[in-house]
C-alpha cells in the first residue's frame, strides 16, 4: 500500500501569511499608485490569505501604517531628499539622474527589508510585484517561496536592455510561480526566458467604484494616462483634428510630453477644443468616465490597460490600440473597438463612426461592462491567486 505524500494532504495554514513587495503601493486611501495591488490584498482576506505590504519610503510617508485593513511597512533606502524612485512612474529616469546610485541603494535596502519582514511577520510566501526591482530583491533575500508578477514596465525594461535578461531569468528560476497580467506580457517573457511558463492572471479593478450613471456628452472623447510617447496622446490629438465630427477632447494626466502636446494642439487648431486636467483621484475618474461618449486608449504595448477596464466598468465605449494587453481587454466589435497602433487616420474614422451612431456605441459599452465584471472583479482575481499561493506552499 502506498501512502499519500504529507505535503498533498496537509492543509495550508489559515490564514496563509503573504508578504507583498512592491515599489508602487498606495501612499494613502484613494491613491492611484499601485491601487490594484492593495485591492488584491483586501480581496484575499476573504480567501484565507493575510497580506502584509512592504514598499519603499518617500517624502512625508510614515514607516508604518494601515490602508483598508492591510498593514504596510515602508523601508528607508537613502537620505530623504533622494527617496524619489517610487510612486511617480519615473523610476528609471530618477535612477539615471543619480547615476544609478539610488537604485543600488534601493535594491540593497529592499533585500534587507524583505528578510526582516519575512521573519517578523512569519510569512509563508512572498509575492513580488514587478520582477524589477521587487522580484530581484525578494529572490535574493527570501527563504520562503516567491511568486513574481510582471505588470508591464518591468518587462519593457528587460526587452529594451538585453543585459537585464539574465537577471530576469534568475528571478524566474527562483520563483515558485510567475504570473503576468496579460497574454502579451506572457509571450514577451517566454521570448526572453524560454524555460519559464508564466500564468496569465490580471489585476483586479474597483468594481464598486467604477459603475455606470450620469449623462454622457455625445461629443466628448476622454484620454487618461501619462503624457508620454508610449501612451499615444499625440496620435489621438491628430485624429481629433482630422475628424468630420467636431468632437471635444479631455486629457487627464501629466508627463514629459505635456509641453509638446500643447504645442501640437495649438498647431492643429484644437486649442479651444481640448481640456487639460492633472491626474485625478479614482472617485473623480469615475465621474469623467461616465461623462465621456468615448474613452480612447491609444497606448502602444500596454501591459494590461487598466484605464480601458475602468472605462468599461462605467459603461463607456472604449476605442483602443490593438496592442499589448489591450487585446485581452477589448474584443473588437463586441466590447469596444480596436484600431491599428499609431494610426491617427484609422482612429479618426472609428471615432467619427461611433459618435455618429450613439446606439451602437452604447451597445458596445454595455457589453464591455459585462466582460470587465466577469474578468476583473476582485473576488475572481483573488480566487486565482489564492490557489497559486496554496500550490506554491505545498510544493515548497
Amino acid at each position: 500500500m502506498t501512502s499519500t505524500p504529507a505535503h498533498l494532504t496537509t492543509p495550508a495554514p489559515d490564514p496563509l501569511r503573504v508578504l507583498f513587495v512592491a515599489h508602487s503601493f498606495p501612499r494613502h486611501e484613494g491613491d492611484a499608485a499601485g491601487a490594484f495591488i492593495l485591492r488584491l490584498a483586501v480581496a484575499l482576506a476573504d480567501r484565507g490569505v493575510a497580506v502584509h505590504a512592504l514598499a519603499p519610503s518617500a517624502a512625508d510617508l510614515p514607516l508604518s501604517a494601515e490602508l483598508s485593513g492591510i498593514p504596510v511597512t515602508r523601508f528607508r533606502y537613502a537620505p530623504a531628499r533622494w527617496e524619489t524612485l517610487a510612486y511617480g512612474g519615473t523610476m528609471i529616469a530618477e535612477a539615471r539622474r543619480t547615476a544609478g546610485l539610488t537604485m543600488l541603494s534601493l535594491l540593497a535596502a529592499a533585500r534587507g527589508a524583505v528578510a526582516k519582514a519575512v521573519q517578523a511577520q512569519g510569512s509563508h510566501l512572498v509575492h513580488a510585484h514587478w520582477w524589477f526591482p521587487s522580484g530581484l530583491a525578494a529572490a535574493s533575500a527570501a527563504r520562503v517561496p516567491i511568486i513574481t508578477t510582471m505588470h508591464g514596465t518591468d518587462v519593457r525594461i528587460a526587452r529594451a536592455v538585453p543585459a537585464a535578461r539574465p537577471a530576469l531569468r534568475w528571478v524566474l528560476r527562483r520563483s515558485a510561480a510567475a504570473t503576468t497580467v496579460s497574454r502579451w506580457l506572457a509571450d514577451a517573457v517566454r521570448g526572453m526566458a524560454p524555460a519559464s511558463a508564466p500564468a496569465v492572471v490580471p489585476m483586479p479593478a474597483a468594481v464598486e467604484l467604477f459603475t455606470p450613471g450620469g449623462v454622457r456628452d455625445p461629443k466628448l472623447i476622454l484620454f487618461v494616462g501619462r503624457l508620454n510617447a508610449q501612451k499615444g496622446a499625440r496620435h489621438l490629438i491628430r485624429a481629433v483634428a482630422t475628424m468630420n465630427q467636431r468632437a471635444r477632447l479631455r486629457l487627464i494626466g501629466d508627463g514629459p510630453d505635456a509641453d509638446a502636446l500643447h504645442r501640437q494642439a495649438g498647431a492643429q487648431g484644437l486649442a479651444n477644443r481640448i481640456e487639460w486636467l492633472p491626474p485625478q483621484p479614482q472617485p473623480a475618474l469615475a465621474t469623467h468616465y461616465r461623462q465621456a461618449a468615448i474613452v480612447a486608449v491609444p497606448s502602444i504595448e500596454e501591459g494590461l490597460g487598466m484605464v480601458a477596464v475602468e472605462a468599461q466598468l462605467c459603461g463607456a465605449t472604449v476605442v483602443a490600440s490593438a496592442s499589448g494587453g489591450l487585446l485581452d481587454v477589448v474584443q473588437d466589435g463586441r466590447t469596444g473597438r480596436l484600431v491599428p497602433p499609431a494610426s491617427p487616420d484609422h482612429l479618426a474614422r472609428v471615432l467619427d463612426a461611433l459618435i455618429a451612431n450613439p446606439a451602437k456605441a452604447a451597445a458596445l459599452g454595455a457589453e464591455g461592462r459585462k466582460s470587465a465584471l466577469a474578468t476583473f472583479s476582485p473576488d475572481a482575481v483573488a480566487a486565482q491567486y489564492a490557489e497559486i499561493y496554496r500550490q506554491a506552499f505545498h510544493a515548497r
